[in-house]
């Protein structure tokens, strides 16, 4: 069940893209924005360089993307990266898991929902988040390459706000893997219409590998991300006591 604070953050975002409000409740709610990306900064401060997958929280353990996901978390992980999700169900849950199991980090960003999305039980360190896009800030903020699995619309939307700061150089040319080119066909097809109509560039396809094969996506990774950026292994940050800070 939700707890009445967190019913009122809902019904606070509803209200807040509901068109102009009050002054006063335009302000609460820029400073409860505020509280949001804080929290959530303090939290995972201290996680190392991440790579966050995207992909359905609907795919039950034993399903063949489910099983993908947790043997292309693991290979990523023992890369050394921190393994990012939503933190809930289904491949976020398969992602954790593959990450924890192949002793690596893993850490989750949940999302407050009108009806609850827990936690999964992989993560090392989670942060419950009131508002979708200050969570995927949060997501995109720490991460040094992106796994798109598939899934429905919060995935194509977290794929193309990547894809999207990549394009516009509002973000460092981070990979972007998008796995299982069945699954995916139908929005390949599409981004091809985009080119042929011209409202991409043609080079834009070249900021993302499509790909069925766990191996492949990792070397992809590795070359273009810890070669690319010259990642190093990070040493340990200590937390400031007075600052109430974890690591």
């Amino acid at each position: 069940m939700l707890t009445q604070e967190k019913k009122q953050a809902v019904k606070a975002q509803i209200q807040f893209l509901a068109g102009p409000q009050n002054r006063v409740k335009e302000f609460k709610f820029a400073i409860s924005v505020f509280i949001e990306f804080i929290k959530g900064f303090r939290a995972l401060h201290f996680v190392g360089p991440c790579v966050t997958i995207f992909g359905s929280a609907r795919f039950k353990d034993g399903h063949p993307y489910y099983e993908q996901t947790e043997a292309l978390a693991a290979r990523i992980a023992q890369l050394g990266f921190t393994i990012m999700t939503g933190g809930g169900p289904g491949i976020m849950e398969a992602a954790n898991k593959g990450a924890k199991e192949a002793g690596g980090r893993s850490v989750g960003c949940n999302i407050v929902l009108p009806h609850e999305q827990q936690h999964n039980p992989y993560l090392d360190k989670w942060v419950n988040i009131k508002y979708f896009f200050v969570r995927k800030t949060l997501l995109l903020k720490y991460s040094y390459a992106f796994v798109v699995m598939p899934g429905g619309f919060g995935t194509l939307d977290e794929f193309f706000e990547a894809l999207t700061l990549i394009q516009t150089k509002m973000m460092s040319e981070f990979p972007i893997v998008i796995f299982d080119k069945a699954f995916h066909k139908q929005l390949m097809a599409h981004i091809e219409l985009l080119q042929i109509e011209q409202t991409i560039s043609p080079t834009d396809k070249n900021l993302f590998l499509v790909t069925d094969s766990i191996d492949e996506a990792v070397a992809y990774i590795q070359k273009n991300s810890i070669v690319k950026f010259n990642l190093q292994p990070e040493k340990p940050s200590h937390p400031f006591a007075w600052l109430f800070e974890k690591s």
